[in-house]
């Protein structure tokens, strides 16, 4: 063991405040790596773009802006023009063709990572070579050293983590298009993983890939039922998906007893491989059996997480961002547990990680390693928009040159051939880790509704309100405002649209019937990612709330009382503010629920 006296203690505070802190070599290594990094961000940078402005010279996208060979920064922002998905959407579509030559990496693309939606609801197909996966299994590695600092003690037990593996498809050309962290369990990388004390899973690599949900997750909680007292964190990607684990517990504890009691795995769950690998694991253990009955049988189920998991040092989820919403439920199942937010990572790159990963949920800042790809960044201003055109560039600010305070949208350029793409995330600057910025992540930009992995931003929702409201036609009826909000208040939560109706004859007013159908048709009308959602149940039925007529004026009313301008005055989208809910909920008339679930297969791209 490395003691902390030694120089892996050059890390700063952030690192080495942490009292009582030991060390393994490998520990040591990856802290000190972090440290090289961040100590010298603006030369990585520099070189990173080096490399893949080297590699991708003769690319044909490069080739189009006519760098001669250059790979310096100046050259690069001069000519290479900042761009959306929908930019690239030709070049990308070639490539899921079946088009083999050198269009954005010199790399043979290796399959596609699929993103949320674009404008027009199809899912975003990021290109991807095989050295990424070497990137982000680098970044998966420097996870425990880091929480080896706050937390001692987690390899003398396991994490109960719920993970799992959603549909792919195939492009025309042959090519695999699957979620980014799919392509990452199916790999070698996961699949073939050396044994790491700090990293053992309750749940058997068996039950992770099975294809079916539902009998994952069964596998994967019965495992943990099973293996109760090893248990020392929970977790899941996103907090929606941990939420949804308690309620699976919740639908499901009977049998599980019953399971656990027997030792029988329950006949529903049919996938070969997840039965045999779990015949090896479950046996008969009545006192397990009726501990479990004991608990779940109670009405109360605050702390479910810690009367079931007694040594659970802390929850492992994304709290930020859309997921924040659910800081208080997981507060009341855990107890109050950490919750510990440990990485920041999208389809298109992954970014960095968290340095104090166990400090509170609004507290989370990521500090981006300039080895991952080369960053750019956007000033964001809400006043303003600052869409980029080729015709004015816009100014964009390097990393190692941000601004404490100041909030920037996130451009990338990775080795897989993205050049100054926008990711669409507006991060805050927080603070340095030595030269490397932290950021605080905002929000995804022009994101109006998010339950789980779904995001729907404006122009998506009033398309399907229009959508909708074609139902009303007949009987003579329309929309005269709407908003809406994420109803997180249980599980799963779901999208609830508030609609003001002008009804020109009463007695010919839409019905129920008619209203239901219109909450289904708005759920055909939106994403692929929505519609996979709730066909695999982690986001419930749509409700239509109707208000009272005036409602809208009266939520005017109260804004300027609050100080709006009356001629700046515009109705909110998204409504999250207690008293306007409050306001809302008072004036509703009558509720409506989408009845069928959304057209969704995997071979359904819109």
């Amino acid at each position: 063991m490395i003691s902390p006296s030694s120089s892996i203690m050059a890390v700063d505070s952030t690192l080495s405040s942490v009292v009582g802190a030991s060390f393994s070599e490998k520990d040591a290594k990856a802290l000190q790596f972090i440290e090289e990094m961040t100590k010298n961000v603006d030369s990585v940078q520099e070189r990173i773009l080096g490399e893949i402005l080297s590699r991708n010279a003769d690319t044909e996208y490069l080739k189009r802006f006519q760098l001669n060979g250059a790979t310096d920064r100046d050259t690069f922002k001069s000519k290479v023009p900042v761009v959306t998905y929908e930019d690239l959407q030709p070049e990308i579509q070639r490539i899921a063709n079946g088009d083999k030559s050198p269009i954005l990496s010199s790399h043979p693309i290796s399959e596609f990572l699929t993103s949320s939606g674009t404008s027009a609801g199809e899912r975003k197909l990021m290109p991807t070579i095989h050295e990424e996966l070497n990137r982000r299994q680098l970044l998966y590695s420097l996870l425990m050293p880091v929480m080896n600092l706050y937390v001692p003690g987690l390899d003398k037990g396991k994490g109960l983590y719920f993970l799992f593996i959603k549909a792919e498809t195939k492009t025309p050309g042959g090519l695999l298009a699957r979620p980014v962290l799919t392509s990452y369990y199916k790999s070698d990388h996961f699949k073939s993983r050396p044994y790491d004390p700090f990293n053992v899973y309750t749940s058997p690599n068996e039950t992770i890939l099975c294809p079916d949900s539902i009998q994952s997750m069964y596998a994967q909680m019965l495992c943990g039922l099973i293996m109760r007292e090893e248990v020392l964190r929970v977790g899941a990607v996103f907090a929606s998906g941990l939420l949804k684990a308690v309620r699976f517990l919740q639908v499901n504890w009977k049998q599980f007893a019953h399971d656990i009691e027997t030792g029988t795995l329950n006949p529903k769950v049919t996938d070969p491989s997840v039965r045999e690998c779990m015949s090896k694991i479950l046996k008969p253990n009545p006192e397990l059996a009726a501990f479990i009955t004991k608990e779940c049988s109670e009405e109360n189920w605050e702390c479910i997480i810690t009367r079931i998991w007694p040594n659970t040092k802390y929850l492992d989820v994304i709290v930020t961002g859309a997921m924040a919403q659910y800081i208080p439920t997981l507060e009341y199942y855990s107890g109050g547990l950490p919750m510990a937010c440990t990485m920041y990572a999208s389809s298109e790159c992954y970014f960095g990680l968290n340095l104090k990963p166990m400090c509170k949920p609004f507290e989370v800042s990521y500090t981006i390693m300039p080895n991952m790809a080369y960053f750019e960044f956007l000033p964001h201003d809400d006043s303003s928009a600052q869409d980029s055109s080729r015709d004015s560039p816009p100014r964009l600010v390097d990393l190692a040159d941000l601004e404490v305070g100041k909030e920037y949208e996130l451009i990338v350029t990775t080795y897989a051939g993205l050049c100054r793409y926008r990711v669409g995330d507006i991060l805050r600057v927080t603070g340095f880790h030595n030269a490397a910025p932290q950021f605080r992540f905002i929000r995804r930009k022009n994101v109006l509704l998010s339950i789980d992995s779904d995001k729907t931003d404006e122009s998506e929702l009033q398309q399907a309100i229009e959508n909708a409201s074609v139902l009303l036609k007949e009987f003579n009826t329309s929309v005269v405002e709407y908003t809406s909000y994420a109803d997180t208040k249980q599980i799963p939560g779901h999208y609830v649209i508030y609609w003001e109706l002008f009804v020109k004859d009463a007695a010919n007013a839409p019905t129920d019937e008619v209203l239901s159908q219109c909450c289904f048709q708005m759920e055909e009308s939106l994403n692929a990612v929505y519609r996979q959602c709730r066909v695999a149940d982690s986001i419930g039925p749509l409700e239509i709330r109707v208000v009272k007529n005036g409602t809208f004026e009266e939520l005017m009313d109260y804004a300027i009382s609050r100080g709006a301008s009356i001629n700046q005055y515009k109705v909110p989208r998204c409504v999250s503010f207690t008293p306007i809910m409050e306001l809302l909920d008072s004036r509703v008339v009558s509720k409506h629920f989408s009845r069928a679930l959304p057209h969704w297969t995997p071979d359904r791209r819109r």
